[in-house]
């Protein structure tokens, strides 16, 4: 009697990686900061928007810090220790020239634009080292800061622009061309630089997810000191 061999089924095959860096990031995310958020609100910028008390000084700082980091990131890929980087170029979802012309503004309006303080200078530092000494870690801010800003940044802005500035939308919130397919071609890219790492080195820039909110939650908060 002939005996059948028993197929044994492949393990499921890994998500798209952009997928699990989305994942991982909905469990550091509260139910007030995205619709798929998992963690309970604990610190002052992870309660929802509509209970802050931002400040005009406030959101000058976070603007002039946010503007750091971005002009950090944009640098850093320009000039990339990893080749991989110069596929992170141009792609419409930079925020520089936007908030230049947002700060001009203010400026012109009358009001004092400060210096960058320790939380954007903390993490334009993190990165610069990152960024030569860890390209996983490095894809996992880059990830989170740029499509942070494209989803709660955006409703952040909308929120705080109604408590201070009569609902002026800052250029700091507006891109050239459809939002949705720049953030689709942005994970297109990431999934290519992705795709050759090893399990060890997902996982490595998976685990840096919780640094990325640490930082960037120094930066937001600033918005209501």
């Amino acid at each position: 009697m002939s005996v059948e061999a028993v197929s044994v089924s492949e393990a499921p095959a890994r998500k798209k990686f952009v997928e699990e860096l989305r994942s991982v990031s909905m469990k550091l995310h509260t139910r007030e900061q995205a619709k798929d958020g998992q963690k309970q609100p604990k610190k002052p910028e992870e309660r929802s928007v509509s209970k802050w008390e931002p400040t005009i000084d406030g959101y000058l700082k976070f603007l002039v810090d946010s503007m750091l980091v971005f002009d950090t990131l944009e640098k850093i890929v320009q000039h990339g220790f990893y080749p991989s980087y110069a596929e992170l170029r141009d792609t419409g979802l930079e925020r520089c020239a936007g908030l230049a012309k947002d700060l001009k503004s203010f400026k012109e309006e009358g009001h004092s634009i400060p210096a960058p303080s320790s939380p954007g200078l903390n993490y334009a530092k993190y990165l610069k080292e990152l960024s030569e000494s860890d390209q996983q870690a490095f894809i996992c801010h880059f990830y989170n800061f740029y499509f942070a800003h494209s989803a709660g940044g955006r409703m952040i802005g909308r929120k705080v622009a109604e408590k201070l500035l009569n609902k002026k939308e800052l250029e700091f919130y507006k891109w050239d061309g459809d939002l949705k397919q720049l953030l689709q071609n942005v994970r297109e890219k990431l999934n290519k630089i992705t795709e050759g790492w090893t399990e060890e080195e997902k996982n490595h820039c998976l685990a840096e997810t919780e640094k990325t909110f640490e930082m960037s939650g120094e930066v937001l908060r600033l918005i209501v000191s």
